[in-house]
């Protein structure tokens, strides 16, 4: 069994917790299903896109469903008649579900199926809010008496 101790890094690392579980969730989903085939790839600082080998499946055979940090791509083949007998079957023609998890602010832009591979583009839009901002450094400014406000000390020597 190939599991990560992740409980050095719990200590010592605070607000990662949901990161440690994602890992610890992915390796156990992971064990199984391999199918349909995948491709993760970065195609810019902000920009990715999610390839799937899906031969034989049609744009209306294909579900993807977007939640937040979720992307969910399903297939379901149509129960379609063949016209001959099959001797031998090496096309998959079975349903699937694949589960995306994505990083906040990740959004899908556009999924093709084109050829027998499934692409969904994903884009990473932070908010302006979220973002770095520089600031600038001042000075402090010099402290001034204000005219017309007398000091404490000098109402008492006057006395």
């Amino acid at each position: 069994m190939n599991r990560f101790d992740f409980t050095p890094y719990r200590r010592t690392m605070v607000g990662f917790d949901r990161l440690f579980d994602l890992l610890e969730n992915q390796s156990r989903m992971n064990s199984g299903d391999n199918y349909p085939p995948f491709n993760i790839e970065r195609r810019g600082e902000d920009a990715y896109r999610i390839t799937l080998a899906i031969a034989g499946f049609k744009p209306a055979d294909i579900e993807i469903t977007a939640q937040q940090n979720l992307l969910v791509v399903q297939g379901k083949k149509g129960d379609e008649l063949s016209a001959g007998q099959f001797l031998h079957v090496g096309i998959a023609q079975r349903g699937f579900e694949r589960r995306f998890e994505l990083a906040d602010y990740v959004r899908v832009d556009d999924a093709n199926l084109e050829d027998g591979i499934l692409a969904i583009d994903l884009v990473r839009e932070v908010p302006d809010a979220m973002k770095p901002k520089k600031i600038p450094v001042g000075t402090q400014k010099s402290l001034s008496v204000v005219a017309g406000v007398k000091d404490s000390a000098d109402d008492s020597a006057a006395a």
